[in-house]
């Protein structure tokens, strides 16, 4: 029966140390062909939300792949300065250098992220071109900017509360925070305005100069391997990525691409937290790396 082990893989990145677990599939004779590294999203370590990147790791171990965890410099058990989404790749560099100098017979790299995770992964093969990566796993991507959160807020929670009763009642009987107030007429102001001169849709700007929501869509675009959106439902980051997706003519014309499949995670929320929705998740990650 297949199963799985773990062990600690350190990393080397610039001038400091990287902890990384790795899981690898058991019982089997077969060398494991792919490699997944997993990609954390937010201010997060290895384990994850309710330990999600642990039971994720092993699920893929123990279908027979490699799974990778580790934390980039500042985070959780590894040295160096922290630092933010925009600014990891070297720290992807040098786990995939790591993982394939453990494994020389891996043949293809995998890159499963978790909100700007997901955005760290885009950005890392926009800035590398990394050919050893063979595909892309994006859960509930982050493209947060003052206008997208603007614009989803209005759509998807000011106009479902502006047609509930008790919202009205509230508000004839003063009970609406003046706060919740200005912040819907702030909303409507920024979406009216629309983007800022010289922002997102600028395409005069050098590439380091341009919005990170731009460089993930060159990076997607530009990428030629398969790649798996899984979108929660319940979440409002998976919805704001949506809707810049459908607005937004570089990332349009991305996501129509037949190498780009996007699959809904009906019930779930940001990070899969009740457990039927980790088991999906999970089925669904297995499913795509099959057809890899």
């Amino acid at each position: 029966m297949t199963g799985y082990r773990e062990s600690v893989l350190p990393i080397r990145c610039a001038d400091s140390w990287l902890t990384g677990v790795l899981a690898a599939p058991t019982g089997t004779e077969k060398a494991p062909e792919t490699a997944v590294l997993i990609v954390v999203g937010g201010p997060q370590y290895r384990a994850g939300s309710h330990r999600q990147f642990v039971l994720l790791s092993r699920s893929l171990a123990a279908a027979g792949h490699l799974a990778l965890r580790f934390d980039y410099r500042g985070m959780g058990d590894s040295g160096g300065e922290l630092r933010n989404f925009e600014d990891v790749s070297a720290d992807l560099g040098a786990a995939i250098d790591t993982v394939q100098a453990a494994h020389p017979g891996i043949q293809r790299f995998v890159l499963w992220g978790l909100c700007d995770g997901a955005s760290a992964a885009l950005l890392y093969l926009n800035a590398t071109r990394d050919t050893r990566v063979g595909g892309l796993c994006l859960v509930n991507p982050w493209v947060r900017s003052e206008l997208s959160q603007a614009k989803t807020q209005l759509k998807h929670y000011y106009l479902a509360r502006l047609r509930q009763r008790e919202f009205w009642l509230k508000l004839l009987s003063g009970k609406v925070a003046a706060t919740a107030l200005r912040e819907l007429l702030q909303n409507i102001r920024i979406a009216r305005a629309g983007p800022a001169p010289g922002g997102q849709d600028s395409k005069a700007k050098p590439i380091t100069q341009q919005p990170y929501q731009q460089r993930m869509a060159q990076g997607l675009s530009t990428f030629a391997g398969s790649t798996l959106v899984l979108l929660s439902t319940n979440d409002y980051t998976a919805k704001e990525f949506l809707d810049h997706s459908r607005s937004d003519a570089a990332w349009s014309q991305a996501m129509q691409h037949t190498r780009v499949g996007v699959r809904q995670l009906e019930g779930a929320d940001h990070t899969c937290s009740d457990p039927a929705a980790q088991t999906d998740l999970e089925n669904s990650t297995l499913q795509w790396l099959g057809t890899l």
